[in-house]
């Protein structure tokens, strides 16, 4: 794919303009006042390493439309002022809460929780989503520091603004290349909902112009260029593996999972983002059905002393919060708290982190089940009794092990200083199945140091995304 050329006249006309107006002081600025100029945002960005398009340079809108279309446009934001009702101001501060992934993530979980998916298909859903947006991003950050457009303000000081301004350039609106890409994944996901998804992301869009900080064109380019990266990453997930269809049977034998209609038995051969295969880490044989190991496994599980407290935490573990929800409410927490939330790249680039290893570890999950049928405590002794239903798919190793070892210890790489209490909730994560009589702990230890290896090899790979 060539790499586009973006005509630079406008960078020049767009900065002659701004002398003139910025030679009368800034709302709010007396004479004499000094401001401290925030830094720009990432200007490097786009040049960071994509995972489904071959660069940021792969796709890019068309120039940002020239001067008088441009001036044309600060007048409709002038005239909308005044427009502005509650309602208005409700969606425009509802939009600009967080970096414009935020939203999307907590939309998706909440979509996920409400029409679920089997475990394999809501990892994959989410790394979809977070690549999708990760590398919509970057193409538009790339053209943002190309075009270099002048926010509306910027060009004239007399727009009346109701968010900070970010410090990064206008073309095209970052939270409707987001949304474009967002709502594109969410709808090959859920084709019954598209047209909900694609409502949100024109409302996710157009409050950066009822807020007076974008341009109406910014936002239709971003929408646009947002799809287009999208419908990349969902060429690629339609030749994933997933759609394939299980025509095997289970195997018959002793120490052998013994149920029917397992869950997604092929989803080990799923193509993974880092990971050469689903077989790269496979481990070791899990301890024989008979062996002294099994027999101390199933005995601690049989006398676990359960309390209401490892109860109520092995049943959080059970639920699409503990799963799903809350490892990326911590992740939201923390760019918050390393101000962050104006910074789209590095919050792209951490959901993308997190996803990828837990969808990746996933693979390897279940490639390592499917490989070895191991059999769940209840069939081997139909006396133990579980806290809730076990899943329907063989227990070695653990799931919980391994989506919560990989999950947690990316989230280590991300913010240094959650590291320890990210390692001890993945710990906790796969404990609370020995507590739950759900799994045995050569399960669980087996998933944590598989999750764990996986999400190294994705760490491995981000260190040398460009954005250090």
């Amino acid at each position: 794919m060539r790499e586009h050329r973006f005509p630079r006249v406008l960078t020049a006309t767009f900065s002659i303009v701004a002398l003139v107006w910025f030679s009368a002081p800034l709302r709010g600025q007396e004479e004499g006042q000094t401001h401290c100029q925030p830094a720009p945002v990432e200007p490097g960005a786009g040049a960071w390493q994509t995972w489904v398009l071959a660069s940021g340079a792969e796709l890019a809108p068309v120039p940002p439309p020239g001067i008088g279309d441009t001036f044309a446009e600060i007048r409709q934001l002038e005239e909308m002022a005044p427009q502005r009702d509650a309602a208005a101001l409700a969606r425009i501060r509802f939009w600009d809460s967080g970096p414009p992934s935020y939203r999307w993530v907590e939309l998706a979980i909440t979509q996920v929780q409400q029409k679920p998916l089997t475990n394999p298909r809501i990892y994959r859903a989410l790394s979809l989503l977070n690549v999708a947006i990760y590398d919509a991003t970057i193409s538009a950050w790339r053209a943002k520091y190309f075009f270099n457009r002048l926010r509306p303000s910027e060009l004239n000081p007399q727009v009346e603004t109701f968010v900070e301004v970010p410090a990064s350039p206008s073309y095209p609106a970052e939270h409707a290349v987001v949304a474009g890409a967002a709502a594109e994944i969410l709808s090959y996901l859920y084709p019954s909902d598209a047209q909900t998804f694609w409502n949100k992301a024109q409302e996710a869009a157009d409050s950066r112009v009822l807020a007076g900080v974008q341009y109406p064109s910014d936002v239709t380019a971003g929408l646009d260029l947002g799809k287009q990266v999208a419908d990349r990453v969902i060429d690629r997930a339609k030749t994933d593996g997933s759609s394939a269809i299980w025509t095997g049977t289970v195997p018959v034998g002793p120490g052998l999972w013994n149920g029917t209609n397992p869950i997604e038995p092929l989803a080990g051969t799923w193509k993974p983002w880092v990971l050469a295969s689903g077989d790269q880490f496979r481990p070791g044989a899990p301890p024989a059905y008979d062996s002294a190991q099994e027999a101390a496994d199933l005995a601690e599980i049989k006398n676990f002393p359960r309390t209401f407290a490892t109860n109520s935490t092995a049943i959080y573990w059970q639920t699409v919060p503990g799963l799903y929800a809350d490892w990326y409410n911590i992740a939201g927490k923390r760019i918050f708290e390393h101000h962050l939330e104006r910074n789209q790249p590095r919050a792209a680039r951490i959901y993308a982190l997190l996803s990828v290893a837990h969808y990746d570890a996933i693979i390897a999950c279940w490639d390592a089940k499917y490989t070895f049928w191991a059999i769940r405590p209840f069939q081997l002794d139909p006396s133990v009794v579980t806290l809730f239903a076990t899943p329907n798919h063989p227990s070695y190793p653990a799931a919980h092990g391994a989506a919560s070892g990989s999950i947690a210890e990316a989230l280590a790489y991300a913010f240094p200083e959650e590291a320890g209490p990210a390692r001890a909730r993945g710990t906790e994560a796969g404990m609370s199945r020995i507590w739950a009589g759900i799994h045995f702990r050569s399960d669980v230890e087996v998933g944590l140091a598989l999750g764990r290896t996986v999400a190294q090899q994705v760490i491995d790979r981000v260190k040398n995304d460009g954005s250090q």
